[in-house]
């Protein structure tokens, strides 16, 4: 399917629409945002007149029909991208999905099913195969910059929010919406852009815990796993642990050195060799789909691929799966 000009709709213009990845669908050449949908309509409204978008819903559906729009952004949380992606391509219209893909790999299978059924593809936004920093790690692992990889080290340990028990629980800490918990959230960024990186993920061991008890998802999970080029992989994720543990590194490690860098700090890529080391600072993008966004215009348009598809986010969400099995029993 080859557009010449994507006109997008939003399902769910919520808050990260408003800067991350709204605006990239109106400043990328060849793209326009035609309408957004929220079900407070008040508020889909609202979005409309600040953003400038000419139409605004209340109603997925009278969105995903409108004969103006050729794509459409699912920006919900995952618990509807299933039902949303399926619609929009039924429609003959491009799916953007939101990450993690869906809330666990059955559902990212039915989604691809209905892509190759219609010939419509699906992307994901999994906008960091796409960012400076996290190119530039690539490019030095392709290029033998530490010799040959043996292993990867990520490290995620964050403070718990203390307005959990405040408020009404967010939906990222539900796994009847979200699949599971901040794993599901964060880590899956992580997770996917290794995919990228070392290829598939094959065999993979995993325990998910809940230690702190403050919401029913997994807080603490830690993992171990292989891709299937060879590269070993270890992980530890700890979403309630103390501000002075605080940590985001990802660390590389080849047969001649090795690569350091974070998943969310944008701190400066750091790579330690035979030659020293050296530094690669690279800044947050105003809009941080926007790369992103850039090559699915041009994949959509023939000139060029998506670094992000639906098969490589649904390897994602096998991963995930697996991780938190043992916690939800299945």
């Amino acid at each position: 399917m080859v557009l010449e000009r994507v006109k997008w709709g939003i399902i769910g213009c919520g808050n990260v629409t408003e800067v991350k990845s709204g605006p990239p669908l109106q400043l990328t050449p060849n793209s326009e945002l035609v309408a957004v949908m929220r079900r407070n309509g008040a508020l889909a409204e609202d979005y409309s007149k600040r953003h400038n978008v000419p139409k605004w819903y209340s109603d997925a559906d009278q969105l995903i029909n409108d004969p103006d729009i050729n794509a459409i952004y699912v920006a919900t949380p995952p618990e509807t991208h299933l039902e949303y992606a399926v619609k929009a391509m039924r429609a003959g219209k491009i799916a953007y999905v939101e990450k993690p893909m869906c809330r666990n790999y059955a559902e990212c299978l039915e989604i691809l099913k209905v892509s190759e059924e219609t010939g419509i593809p699906v992307y994901v936004a999994y906008y960091r195969r796409a960012l400076p920093g996290f190119v530039k790690v690539k490019e030095l692992v392709d290029s033998n910059a530490i010799g040959s990889v043996r292993l990867v080290n990520v490290r995620l340990y964050q403070k718990a929010n203390q307005d959990l028990g405040e408020k009404e629980l967010p939906w990222r800490y539900i796994p009847e919406l979200a699949g599971g918990g901040l794993l599901f959230d964060l880590a899956a960024h992580t997770l996917d852009y290794l995919d990228y990186v070392f290829g598939p993920i094959g065999n993979v061991k995993a325990n998910a815990i809940n230690q702190a008890g403050l919401y029913p998802a997994e807080d603490l999970v830690l993992a171990n796993w292989q891709h299937e080029t060879g590269v070993a992989g270890t992980g530890s994720w700890c979403f309630t642990a103390s501000e002075h543990s605080k940590i985001d590194e990802v660390e590389i490690i080849g047969d001649h050195g090795r690569i350091l860098f974070s998943t969310f700090e944008f701190s400066p890529v750091v790579i330690e060799n035979s030659n020293g080391k050296v530094e690669f600072p690279f800044q947050r993008p105003a809009h941080v789909q926007s790369y992103l966004m850039e090559k699915i215009v041009a994949s959509i348009r023939g000139e060029g691929l998506s670094p992000s598809t639906g098969a490589s986010a649904a390897r994602t969400n096998r991963i995930l799966d697996e991780m938190v099995k043992g916690y939800y029993g299945n």
